[in-house]
């Protein structure tokens, strides 16, 4: 759907909040020197392009500075459209003239509050978009990670963590990211094992209408409890929520969801709030013939969105399944979180805890804590307190790794026993016993419990692919890599589940893949430093040596105490052949033997 034109508020000053984008003109001065008949003549049309685009977009053009445009947006997505029209349109103009007058733009983006009046927008999210702006290269965009947890690698854009930097008049030390347009991404290649594709199914969020402040997540929700209903059968795979959500709020083609998901089923619809009643209107559709396959309605009291025994995932499951394969799958009584307000705490808990910051990773564990306080018997939250402490061993910031393994298992444990067979906590308790007890049969029976309570659990075949590559089963690492990768494709971890695959595919032989993949990764990522072992690791055995110092140079900047003798004492499959070829490499790529 078109987004309206923003208005601003007239005269009062108001608050709202708005993706900020700041653009100015490269060396514009000299081109001006250069020939200013010319460059004002390119810039007015310019500007005059991209102000008849921004209504479609959402946008407003705030004003124009001379050798610039200040812009506000109602979402990021379309802001970094523009921003992309933008490099295009300015790039345009410079065929035909020498190159020192070609014209070049640089980008910077922030969301936040912003104070709008009647000629301006004022506050902290302007300034920042501009000093952001200034970060960026010609033909560059530089965002903040606020602008970046709302694109969907793989769908908006590429985009390329530049780490922490400390920008002038900013307090505090501000995580940048490069964007840029989509392109064609490296992958692991498919196997004939998983050649004979069974159906994929994705649920996108519902669109709510006529729904009340803290209300935006009631089409999460609907979709979380069917996406949940659906992945108790084995006879298809449904994509990761977190994929699927990328799509929120966004018009898509049925080639999209085909391309990008790898879907061949998509339920879609809407949740219509009245006071106290729900109606969610849904239909699903073959993306493969565009044609829909069933579509129907549930209505329901609102409260039963956190009622277990609620009917309107069931119901919609039952429909799906028949229709699909003409069978009807079994209820499901897991509810991940009981309240609307959760919901947005919990997915910005695990967002900050993968950024990598020990600011925001710390900041993460305290909403975790809050929201365990606030539901001690919803197992989630204490899933997600185990892996944050799983990955702080992992980032070299825990130096008592057995204290960690118990906070770790004691989460986890409290989360089973309340739900005994929550798929993801069966994961969580897996990685536990193989990355830090270091118990492989364990580890390995509880990745086996968890596909078999969801065979859709992405992160149960990830940590299974570690697993499998500790044991020197490269090939079926790389196969359990694959399968979570093509079930949460657009994940918005994804350069999570790239560091798994560059493991996986090191343990396979394919150096060269693995290289490439632990790249991709660092690109999502630059301050994991798992990644960066592996890959200097990939390197060495892939004959570029070199570039594997300087690998580990970056290394050793974000992870000072990294050594091989820890890589030995820490590294699950110790004793084995890999173990120590890949010690071996991690010495010719330069790690110190032992810490400083």
């Amino acid at each position: 759907m078109t987004a309206k034109p923003l208005e601003v508020p007239d005269p009062a000053v108001r608050r709202f909040a708005r993706t900020v984008v700041s653009v100015d003109v490269v060396e514009s001065v000299r081109l001006m020197e250069l020939d200013e008949v010319d460059f004002v003549s390119r810039l007015r049309q310019f500007v005059a392009d991209v102000e008849a685009q921004l209504p479609d977009l959402g946008g407003r053009l705030v004003k124009s500075t001379g050798d610039g445009l200040l812009l506000e947006f109602e979402a990021a997505p379309p802001a970094i459209q523009c921003a992309f029209a933008m490099h295009r349109a300015a790039t345009a103009t410079n065929p035909g003239r020498p190159a020192e007058q070609h014209m070049f733009l640089r980008v910077g983006a922030h969301v936040g509050d912003i104070f709008v009046d009647r000629h301006d927008i004022h506050g902290r999210c302007v300034n920042l978009a501009a000093r952001l702006r200034e970060e960026a290269g010609p033909g560059e965009i530089v965002v903040s990670a606020d602008i970046r947890d709302r694109l969907a690698v793989g769908l908006d854009a590429e985009i390329e963590d530049l780490g922490e930097r400390h920008l002038k008049h900013i307090v505090g030390a501000v995580r940048t990211y490069r964007v840029g347009p989509m392109g064609e991404r490296p992958a692991i290649r498919e196997s004939e094992v998983l050649a004979d594709r069974m159906p994929v199914i994705a649920v996108l969020p519902l669109s709510v209408l006529g729904g009340q402040p803290g209300t935006a997540f009631v089409g999460d929700i609907v979709a979380d409890d069917v996406i949940a209903a659906l992945s108790m059968s084995a006879q298809w795979k449904v994509i990761s929520r977190l994929s699927s959500a990328a799509f929120r709020g966004r018009a898509h083609r049925a080639a999209d969801l085909q391309q990008r998901l790898n879907a061949t089923y998509v339920l879609s619809g809407t949740c219509h709030l009245a006071g106290s009643k729900l109606r969610v209107m849904v239909e699903l559709a073959d993306v493969r013939t565009e044609t829909v396959v069933w579509s129907g309605s549930v209505a329901a009291h609102r409260d039963s969105l956190t009622d277990p025994d609620g009917e309107i995932a069931p119901t919609i499951a039952g429909h799906v399944s028949r229709a699909i394969f003409a069978h009807e799958l079994g209820r499901t009584r897991a509810k991940p979180m009981p309240t609307l307000e959760s919901y947005t705490l919990l997915y910005s808990a695990i967002a900050l805890m993968h950024r990598l910051s020990p600011a925001d990773f710390e900041r993460s564990r305290v909403m975790l804590q809050h929201l365990i306080e606030r539901h001690p018997h919803a197992p989630v939250p204490k899933v997600w307190m185990g892996k944050w402490h799983v990955m702080k061993v992992s980032q070299g910031w825990g130096d008592d790794v057995a204290g960690e393994r118990r906070l770790a298992q004691a989460w986890v444990r409290r989360a089973l026993e309340d739900q005994p067979d929550h798929a993801l906590g069966l994961a969580i308790d897996g990685l536990i016993a193989g990355y830090l007890a270091k118990d492989l049969d364990t580890s390995e029976a509880r990745y086996d419990a968890a596909i078999a309570s969801n065979p859709n659990e992405s992160l149960a075949w990830l940590f299974s692919s570690a697993l499998l590559a500790y044991r020197e089963r490269g090939g079926a690492a790389a196969e359990a890599a694959l399968r979570a990768q093509s079930l949460s494709p657009l994940d918005p971890l994804k350069y999570y589940y790239d560091s798994f695959a560059t493991h996986a595919l090191v343990a396979a032989g394919r150096y060269g893949e693995a290289v490439t993949m632990g790249q991709l990764s660092l690109r999502g990522n630059c301050t994991h430093s798992p990644t960066f072992r592996t890959l200097a690791i990939a390197q060495v055995l892939n004959g570029q040596v070199d570039d594997a110092r300087l690998t580990v140079r970056r290394l050793l900047a974000i992870e000072p105490q990294s050594s091989v003798a820890l890589f030995r004492q820490r590294y699950p499959g110790g004793g084995s052949q890999d173990a120590a070829r890949y010690a071996s490499a991690l010495q010719e790529a330069g790690l110190p033997e032992h810490s400083s």
